[in-house]
């Protein structure tokens, strides 16, 4: 018999004694296994009552941040959508209009700022790669939903609200 790697393994066949073939020791392995996993304690929580403990890295949804005029700080550079590996934000820029100083800081401001919650994989490259500071991920978990529509965040769901704490650990949660 010739092979690839001129290595062969002897293969027998003995017979199995009479303990072997009448499984007990296998089935009283498995009895024990299952006996002491029902005596561990239990993973699950009661999610509405108890809050589970996240790690201090924990990203969660998205904001984009104001100063502390209440404008806001994202400037349309464009550079979280092209460090997002999921693809998951886009962007469209506009110019600031006369008159509208106290809602843009910058003369660039985002017009739609959407990000895809369904393609995100809250790696927050997005966090790292904003020179203003415009994006954060907060401890807030992304809300569920039945329908897919209601993933594409928006700058209504985005935008921190004016008067809300600077801090984005310390954001309160968007309430529909």
């Amino acid at each position: 018999m010739h092979s690839l790697s001129n290595r062969s393994k002897v293969v027998v066949n003995k017979e199995m004694t009479l303990k072997e073939r009448m499984y007990l020791p296998a089935i009283f392995g498995g009895m024990m296994i299952t006996i002491k996993h029902f005596f561990k304690r239990k993973p699950t929580i009661q999610y509405p009552e108890q809050k589970r403990e996240f790690s201090k890295v924990y990203r969660g949804r998205h904001i984009l941040k104001r100063d502390e005029q209440g404008r806001e700080n994202c400037t349309a550079c464009g550079l979280c959508a092209v460090a997002c590996p999921a693809e998951a934000i886009s962007i469209v820029a506009a110019e600031r209009k006369k008159g509208e100083e106290h809602l843009y800081r910058e003369e660039k401001y985002a017009k739609t700022y959407e990000i895809n919650m369904l393609r995100c994989i809250f790696c927050g490259l997005c966090e790292e790669a904003c020179p203003k500071d415009a994006v954060y991920l907060t401890e807030e978990l992304a809300p569920a939903n039945f329908d897919r529509s209601n993933f594409i965040f928006g700058k209504d769901k985005l935008v921190q609200p004016v008067g809300t704490s600077a801090h984005p650990k310390t954001y309160k949660p968007y309430k529909k």
